[in-house]
This record gives structure tokens, sequence and C-alpha cells, in this order.
């Protein structure tokens, strides 16, 4: 009696699952005909809008057909019931869209329906002859016993070297009857065809994981620094917190191998060529077979992409939250409810405070918008030694020779040129040729009309040539503004 009680709660259970409550429904059939319409191994997400406006033209399609069993509601209504039972994701992708992708359980839904409708599966040749492989295989790589797993791989590696000598000699290759492709063609589609849901199960489980690390966070029914060192432990063994992280982590090293993926294209490549599988399978069943490789590398993306999320998303938690602020509002708000029991002990039961909604403005004329760099006080770092020598000694008139102009020397001589009498000076230029070679440097025209400048002597329209010297001998003659001396006040005031 204990054991049927057993075993009807685990039908129960079974049924309680999401799979089973969307087959077992009376609108099951169109869902899943809507399901398999929209979303298929290339389309992974739909935008909302779209699946919307979608699901309301497959329903007015049907009606117009005469169909039954008719879900009632719009798009929206129908794809939020969806998400409500599971069989539906909603998410926001990159550009911030809301989008929707089918639960692992949809998808395993949809897996259970699409080998219903092919042919079924039956006692066979390719059958017996995969089950005896695989049992030789799995026992080869687990066997514990040495002697028997050397045993077992030599008779494998006699049995192959048989097969390749028989065939080198020139032996009959065997030709595979049309029930022993058909029944291969069908179990490597079951395969691939898992293969979606089960990369969707590891994302949710990593969904989930997320869900409960929040939420545990959130309540900080423990201290902030044991919470956050756990939950970020977690994080960091996310991939074998669960059974389902567990086994992908297990199939990634197989799964991320170049090698055996172009093995694999390479296989599927040569037994779409074969002469059967034009007359076994349909155009979209080689496609399908075709993007297997794709299918996996998408799959790993998105399951990687989704543990990246998470990660993501609990930093961000742990280093935007502040309990130290949340702490802070607590004891105001403990405060003021303090101070309001005071109050109530003298006050009326109809007695009235004005409470402002807002606290006032507050009045700033000019806030900051640089602050002092500590960087920009630190002294330069020290000049590295130099262990050379130079060839010839430096002086250092020839180092002031290659400087600025001698702006004390050239104002001495401007104020004796300015004491002479004004009418035997002429121009600026004739006191540039009569200065010293040292001071007929280019450079120091500009410091000798810069004190002219500054001392109201004006420019004339012309220009008069002014001869330089360079220190190291060279000449060069440049074209200055003719400047004569500052004009007497006493006789402008006469004029």
């Amino acid at each position: 009696m204990s054991e049927i009680v057993d075993e009807l709660a685990r039908v129960q259970s079974a049924y309680d699952q999401p799979t089973l409550k969307l087959l077992n429904q009376r609108t099951a059939p169109v869902v899943l005909a809507v399901f398999r319409s929209v979303f298929g191994r290339d389309v992974r997400t739909v935008p909302a809008a779209r699946l919307h406006d979608q699901v309301n033209a497959y329903l007015h399609d049907l009606r117009l057909a005469g169909a039954d069993d008719l879900p009632t509601g719009d798009g929206r209504d129908l794809c939020l019931r969806w998400m409500r039972g599971q069989w539906l994701i909603r998410s926001v992708d990159a550009e911030g869209d809301e989008t929707y992708s089918l639960t692992s359980h949809a998808q395993d839904a949809l897996a259970l329906v699409r080998s219903l409708t092919r042919d079924r599966a039956r006692l066979s040749e390719h059958r017996i002859s995969t089950i005896l492989t695989t049992v030789r295989r799995f026992n080869t790589d687990a066997n514990p016993d040495a002697g028997a797993r050397v045993t077992l791989l030599n008779t494998e590696i006699a049995r192959l070297q048989a097969e390749r000598d028989r065939i080198v000699e020139g032996g009959d290759l065997p030709e595979m009857s049309v029930d022993y492709m058909r029944e291969g063609y069908n179990e490597v589609q079951q395969l691939v065809s898992g293969l979606p849901s089960e990369f969707a199960r590891v994302e949710e489980a990593f969904d989930t994981m997320r869900s409960e690390v929040l939420a545990a966070f959130r309540a900080e029914e423990r201290p902030a620094g044991e919470v956050v060192a756990e939950y970020l432990d977690r994080v960091d063994t996310l991939m074998t917190a669960t059974p389902e992280g567990r086994a992908f982590s297990g199939a990634v090293s197989l799964l991320r191998d170049e090698t055996l993926l172009r093995q694999l294209r390479a296989d599927l490549a040569e037994l779409l060529d074969h002469p059967r599988a034009h007359e076994l399978l349909t155009a979209g069943d080689r496609t399908d077979l075709l993007g297997t490789v794709a299918l996996i590398r998408s799959g790993l993306d998105a399951v990687i992409a989704q543990r990246k999320r998470v990660s993501a998303t609990l930093r961000d938690y742990i280093e935007n939250h502040d309990a130290a602020r949340d702490r802070e509002l607590d004891a105001v708000l403990r405060h003021l409810e303090g101070e309001l029991t005071t109050w109530m002990e003298t006050a009326g039961p109809r007695a009235v405070v004005d409470v402002p909604l807002l606290p006032p403005r507050a009045v700033v004329r000019h806030l900051r918008e640089r602050f002092p760099d500590p960087a920009a006080s630190l002294a330069p770092p020290p000049l590295d030694e130099s262990t050379t020598t130079p060839e010839e000694d430096v002086r250092l008139d020839d180092l002031l020779a290659q400087g600025g102009p001698s702006t004390d020397r050239l104002e001495q001589a401007l104020e004796g040129w300015l004491d002479e009498d004004p009418d035997r000076r002429r121009s600026l230029g004739d006191l540039f040729a009569s200065l010293s070679l040292d001071l007929r440097r280019p450079v120091e025209v500009f410091g000798l009309l810069q004190l002219a400048t500054s001392r109201g002597m004006a420019a004339a329209d012309d220009t008069e040539p002014w001869a330089t010297t360079r220190p190291d001998g060279s000449a060069r003659v440049l074209a200055v503004p003719r400047v004569g001396a500052a004009p007497d006040p006493t006789t402008e005031e006469t004029r």
C-alpha cells in the first residue's frame, strides 16, 4: 500500500511541473502551435510588442479557420498568462527593449511534441547497436579495474584493426538499410533538439540563484561583512552551486574543444551528403542538423552571458548598497516615532501640526566646481644623474648668448638715447646700430621694441632695416617698423 502511495506522490509532483501543466490544459495544441510558429532554433528571443501582434494575428487566422478551444484574451494578456505559467520569460536586452523567450519547460514540451510528430522509434538493428556501443564505451571509461580496462581497449583495437585490414585488402563495404539510416537520423535529431532546453535550464538555474542571493542579502539578518563574504563566494562558485551548473561545467570543456566541433561539423556534412539523406530528411531537418555547431555556440554564449549578468547584478548591489545609510534612516524614523508618542501625551484628538511636504530650498550663491588637486602641489621628480661628461667645457657667456633679451642693458641704452638732443635723434634703428655686438642679437630687437612701446613711442607705417648678429657670428637683416622718440608733452600743450 505504501509503495503505490509513494508512486502516486511522485507522479503528482511530476504533474505539478510546468511542462505537464502546459500539455495537460485544454488549449495546449494552440499554445504549442503558436510557440512553434514564433520561436525556432535561430529565433531565441522576440520583441514583446511583436509577439503580442503575432499572437493576435494567429488567433484571428485560427478563428477564421474554425479552430476549437482557442484561448481567450488578446496577445498581451495571453503572454502575461503564459509568463505566470512559467512558459515564457520576459527580459530586457542590451538596447533596453523588452523581449520574450521560451523557458526550458516550454522547450521540453515542444521537444516532446516534435518527437511525436516524427516517425516513432522502434526496436531496430541501429538501436541495439547504439545501446551496445554506448554500454561498451561507458564501461571502458568507468571500469575501475586497470586490467579489465586494458583488455577492453585491446579488444576494441583488434576489432578496428581487423576491419581496417579487411577494407584495405578490398573487402566490400556493408550497405546500410533504409530503416537503419532512418533510425540513425532520428536519433541524432532527438539528441540535437534537446540541447536548447538543456541550455535554457542552466540559464534559469543562474537566474534563480540570483533571486535567492538578492533576497537573502536584502534581509540583512546577519552582519553585513558576513553576508558579503558568503554571497561573493557563492557568486564565484555559481557553476558548481546547482546540479545544472555542475553538469554544464563538465560539458563546457568538450563543447569548447575546437577540434571536436570541427570534427562534428565534418561528420554532419558527410552524413548529409549520404545518398539516403535526400530521401529520408526534409529541407528543414537538413538545415537543423547543419546548424548544430552554431546551436552549441549560441547556447554556450547565452549561458555565459547569463552568468555574467548575475555576477554584475550582485556586484552592483553590493557596491551601491549602503547599510550605514539604511541604519541612519531607521534611527531617524524611530526618533520621529518617539517624538510623536511624547506629543500625543498632551495633544488632543483633533490637534493639528503644520508639517511642510518638502523642506525649504537651500540658497547657495556659488558652488565650487573645481577642488584643489593634492598631486598638483607635489615636488617634481628628481632629475636623473648623468654619468656622461660634455666633450668641451660650457661657459656662462655662451649660455647667456642663447637666452632672451638683455632688458637691463637695453633700458640703460634707451634712457641715454632719450636724454640726447631731440634734433640728433632720428629713429630707434640708429640706437640699435650703435649698440655693442652682443646687444645686436635678433632677440634684442624684441626687447628694445617692448621698452620703447612702454614709453609711449609710436611706430610709423614704413619700415627700416636693422642689422643683427647671431651668437655664432652670422648676420641677418630684419625689417622693423620705424619708431621715433616720444612726443614732448609741453610741446603738445603749447599746440
